[in-house]
């Protein structure tokens, strides 16, 4: 009887089927634990704003494409500088006496983008110190054009700066005077219908101005061309 009951523990054993365990999920939620929801909804805003960078990238770059947009160029073209003449007042203030007038061209290289220059100013300065300021008429500057502006310091005196004087002295010595000339301007771009403001571009030139012969000026002829930095 024994060995009956033996033989029969040997043999495979098929019991019943344990059913699998209940998991409780939410119902309408994508499959989401009820727990797990915030997880859920976290999830779900990380991918609504990687398909927004995605869509916006697109729209970009099918935009530049297009447009392909380029940066404005600009040069002096010729600049006279005349009465460049440094001087102590009664209370030993370094006063700079000088006329300079420049041509400046500011070119929109682009094919489909207009721009208008909305705001300009224009300053001067030597060693540092800003010897002359001017606003200039603003204009629209229509695709591929180039724009010729006029800006012009002087025929006035200016207070400047300790260091002035050396400067002076070594830079005429040289045969050169370096004056800088900053352009500060606010810009909207046309494109089609559609205006966009906000762009304030800024173009840097230093001028390297022979030393003016007493009583005359710089010839344009002996002026070269040089090219400014636009800084956007």
């Amino acid at each position: 009887m024994a060995d009956y009951k033996q033989s029969h523990l040997n043999g495979a054993f098929y019991g019943p089927a344990i059913p699998p365990a209940r998991t409780h999920r939410s119902i309408g939620r994508g499959g989401c634990d009820c727990c797990c929801l915030p997880c859920c909804l976290l999830s779900t805003i990380l991918k609504l704003i990687f398909s927004i960078i995605i869509i916006v990238g697109i729209i970009v770059l099918v935009l530049w494409l297009v447009l392909r947009p380029n940066e404005i160029k600009s040069y002096v073209e010729t600049a006279t500088l005349s009465n460049f003449n440094l001087s102590n007042n009664t209370n030993n203030n370094n006063i700079l006496n000088y006329n300079l007038s420049m041509d400046l061209s500011i070119r929109n290289p682009n094919k489909r983008i207009g721009i208008y220059y909305d705001y300009i100013e224009s300053q001067a300065l030597y060693d540092d110190s800003r010897i002359g300021f001017k606003i200039l008429d603003p204009f629209y500057q229509g695709h591929k054009n180039t724009t010729l502006l006029h800006p012009e310091f002087g025929s006035r005196t200016a207070v400047l700066g300790d260091s002035v004087a050396s400067t002076y002295k070594r830079e005429k010595g040289e045969g050169f005077f370096y004056v800088d000339v900053k352009i500060y301007m606010k810009l909207r771009l046309k494109i089609w219908i559609f205006k966009f403001r906000g762009f304030k571009p800024k173009i840097d030139c230093t001028l390297k101005l022979p030393v003016p012969s007493d009583g005359t000026s710089t010839t344009v002829s002996t002026f070269e061309r040089t090219k400014c930095d636009v800084d956007y």
